[in-house]
């Protein structure tokens, strides 16, 4: 099975508009949209949900009314203010210490695995494979969510006989990139050529060489800074990375996403879809099936 995941060392570089359209141009493909704190690929593939899974994690704790005494020992030992007065836990503040858990003297305090998000496995209008995934406000563990949106992509592409997933990673360098990332067959990097877009290129590509994952850059916005875009280059050829396509400006995307398309779909002929389209090619020549 090849991965390959599309990231990018901070947000709004386009990586999701890359994603989109690739997802266009090559068949036979799983998708997953791992950005589970923010996910909006579903926008532009208009998928089906065909089933909705809950996803548990992490501790809360819960005072039992009846078997509470009002001795304050569990808010004296909270150090994130999340029991009230009338000894009512604040979920949100709740940091899943356990602290109130283990010195109740009563034994008044659950210690449960809450509701932490959904995960949603979608057919696409091409009837190919779709997982994505939401993250309830104020909840962690957004890597392991990453993880099982990850492995449900896996499974469904297994079971319809697919050798290729195409990820849209979350941005910037934190867990639920990690757990994007590993294991994947290609780290897909979009920049800018801007001063903060070689920083943070750089800040991605050090994590793929972490992991001992190859990796390939597609410049967004090629053509409003050259003088940046030639120091990206520069920097790709001094760290063996293929820089696979340009981009030009193109505000034709933007009105694409408006109409929930891919801006392949939505202007072909543009110079930006053309360069898309190749960059498509090479990714089919070097994982075929």
């Amino acid at each position: 099975m090849k991965e390959i995941v599309v990231v990018s060392g901070k947000g709004g570089t386009g990586k999701t508009s890359v994603v989109a359209s690739l997802a266009c141009l090559i068949d036979r493909k799983a998708m997953v949209d791992c950005d589970v704190d923010a996910a909006n690929l579903a926008l532009v593939l208009n998928p089906r949900i065909i089933e909705e899974k809950e996803f548990a994690a992490g501790k809360k704790a819960r005072i039992i009314n009846e078997k509470c005494t009002d001795c304050g020992i569990c808010r004296d030992m909270c150090r994130f203010d999340a029991i009230s007065e009338d000894f009512i836990i604040d979920p949100v503040s709740c940091e899943g210490c356990g602290a109130c858990f283990f010195y109740c003297p009563a034994s008044a305090v659950e210690f449960e695995t809450p509701l932490a998000g959904h995960c949603y496995i979608c057919d696409t209008p091409a009837g190919e494979p779709f997982v994505y995934a939401e993250l309830l406000p104020g909840e962690e563990n957004s890597g392991k969510l990453v993880t099982m949106v990850r492995t449900e992509a896996r499974e469904r592409a297994e079971s319809m006989g697919l050798s290729r997933i195409l990820i849209d990673g979350p941005p910037g360098i934190g867990c639920p990139v990690i757990s994007s990332i590993t294991g994947t067959s290609l780290a897909l990097i979009v920049t800018e050529p801007t001063a903060s877009g070689i920083h943070d290129l750089e800040r991605i590509a050090q994590l793929a060489r972490h992991f001992s994952l190859p990796a390939a850059v597609i410049i967004n916005k090629s053509d409003i800074n050259p003088a940046c875009t030639e120091s990206i280059e520069q920097y790709c050829n001094a760290n063996n990375m293929p820089v696979l396509g340009r981009l030009p400006y193109e505000k034709a995307i933007s009105e694409a996403q408006r109409q929930g398309k891919a801006v392949v779909e939505y202007a072909p002929d543009l110079p930006v879809s053309k360069a898309l389209r190749e960059i498509s090619e090479q990714i089919i020549s070097i994982y075929k099936e």
